[in-house]
């Protein structure tokens, strides 16, 4: 893989906890969760959006903080998915995007289905090392660190470079 794959990217699709978060849950004596979330991320997706790259959550997870994350960042959000695929080919149809077009970032086994069918199957630094095993590129930041504006940039400078 090299940085002109990154060039194809016409969306960028995430796994939200340990991905845009850093895989912690604080959870009040009430039962309410709340995570971490890098500003930095944020930044870069929205600069992804300005770009016409289409960014979207792809969760397992029911709670919602991934759904206010998400509309704060104002991108799309399909939480409390059990089998991710599916969902993820059913994108791809709707926005008659090819595989070579997306980019995928996981951090666990949940994900490595979407990992492996992305054009850029991305893993987050500290995943599983399952799922970084199958991904075509691991960034250097962690998940909830930065991991996303360090794609972000990574898409955008290389899109820049025409």
């Amino acid at each position: 893989m090299n940085k002109e794959d990154f060039k194809k990217i016409k969306a960028l699709f995430l796994d939200f906890d340990g991905v845009l978060t850093d895989d912690r849950v604080l959870v009040d004596e009430n039962g309410k969760e709340a995570v971490f979330c890098s500003r930095s991320d944020g930044f870069g997706i929205e600069r992804l959006k300005e770009a016409g790259v289409y960014v979207a959550v792809i969760s397992r997870e029911s709670n919602s903080v991934v759904a206010a994350r998400c509309k704060k960042l104002q991108i799309d959000c399909l939480q409390a998915i059990t089998d991710k695929l599916p969902a993820f080919r059913e994108q791809l149809e709707k926005r008659k995007l090819s595989k070579e077009e997306t980019a995928f970032v996981g951090n666990d086994i949940t994900d490595i289905e979407c990992i492996k069918e992305a054009g850029i199957g991305i893993a987050v630094n500290d995943a599983n090392p399952l799922a970084a095993k199958e991904a075509n590129f691991v960034t250097s930041k962690k998940g909830g660190y930065g991991a996303v504006r360090e794609i972000a940039d990574l898409i955008l400078g290389n899109q820049e470079e025409d």
